[in-house]
């Protein structure tokens, strides 16, 4: 396969996955904003700017931050290149650039919601419920992965798409985890407080996993628990044992057993989320442990577009 279709197929991926968990992390925020805190509106949303993908100039267009300039700017703005609507836009744009090489309804289901997409301002947006609109980005983004897997052949462009999506949303799992317990929690604040509990529930739902850890634990929400399930149960679809899980197999597909160091710096990640304890965890420090990971996780990006598609990391650089 060319370097350039791949990294078309590879970027397709990244961007889709990218746009859902940036809904993913306003919805938390949202979710979070709504319960009782000794922050301030301001320091409940300042996160957000610093995970989520961007140009980093929201202060020098938007005088204060409130719900409606972070919905303008992170979800609708097509001039900062990390909000949803660049994100769709950019995804839809590999996906044209690459028509013969995925399946017609892949291509028909991003053009439709791009079209949908540019229908979006922030009236619209409020009058359908924030909520909502986080709904549709999510449903959207699972609708392509679901059509991708049903309908195209599992070859090479295949494993390129399914590269892209595990890299970015073992990028975003770190990124809103830490969010919530690094940024989020002051430290004045007790933990294992009511306010802690719903903290921690909203984030889990925010994830898709509050069943799974009901499921799992049958007991009260926990932060080291909530942690140890969403890095490293592989069992859990969002897990970061189970984005690497899922990328070491796939680059071993691609590589067909050279030694590339995209491989090496993958099994190394992968064998410390799957021989890794939670009490080491956060013996280190759950922040510092994420960040680690999410530094790993941007070289071994950096690594992959060298070894397979030969161009600059040019928008991972804006994470």
């Amino acid at each position: 396969m060319l370097s350039r279709t791949a990294e078309d197929l590879y970027w397709m991926a990244r961007n889709m996955e990218r746009a859902e968990n940036t809904a993913r992390m306003l919805e938390v925020s949202f979710r979070l904003a709504l319960l009782p805190t000794s922050l301030g509106r301001e320091e409940q949303f300042e996160p957000i700017l610093t995970i989520a993908p961007g140009d980093d100039d929201f202060h020098e267009r938007y005088d204060a931050l409130t719900h409606e300039n972070l919905v303008r700017y992170v979800a609708l703005d097509p001039e900062n290149n990390g909000s949803i609507y660049s994100l769709i836009r950019n995804a839809r744009e590999n996906a044209r650039a690459r028509r013969a090489s995925i399946s017609s309804e892949a291509w028909e289901t991003l053009n439709a919601t791009w079209l949908q997409m540019q229908s979006f301002d922030y009236d619209e947006v409020e009058r359908w419920g924030f909520r909502d609109f986080f709904d549709w980005v999510k449903e959207r983004s699972h609708l392509f992965r679901g059509v991708v897997f049903g309908t195209m052949l599992h070859d090479d462009g295949f494993r390129f798409l399914r590269l892209g999506t595990f890299i970015e949303r073992a990028d975003n799992t770190a990124r809103i985890l830490d969010v919530k317990y690094h940024v989020l929690l002051p430290d004045t604040e007790k933990v294992g407080g009511y306010v802690d509990y719903y903290q921690w529930a909203a984030l889990l739902r925010s994830v898709g996993a509050y069943r799974a850890y009901r499921r799992i634990y049958h007991d009260t929400i926990y932060p080291w628990r909530v942690a140890e399930l969403l890095i490293l149960r592989e069992d859990m679809p969002r897990s970061l044992h189970h984005c690497y899980a899922i990328v070491l197999s796939t680059l071993d597909e691609l590589s067909k057993e050279k030694p590339l160091e995209c491989r090496r710096l993958a099994g190394q990640t992968h064998a410390q989320l799957c021989y890794g304890q939670i009490q080491a965890v956060f013996r280190e420090g759950l922040h510092e442990y994420l960040t680690r990971f999410i530094e790993d996780n941007h070289a071994l990006g950096s690594q992959i577009q060298e070894d397979f598609l030969m161009t600059p990391m040019v928008m991972a650089e804006a994470v």
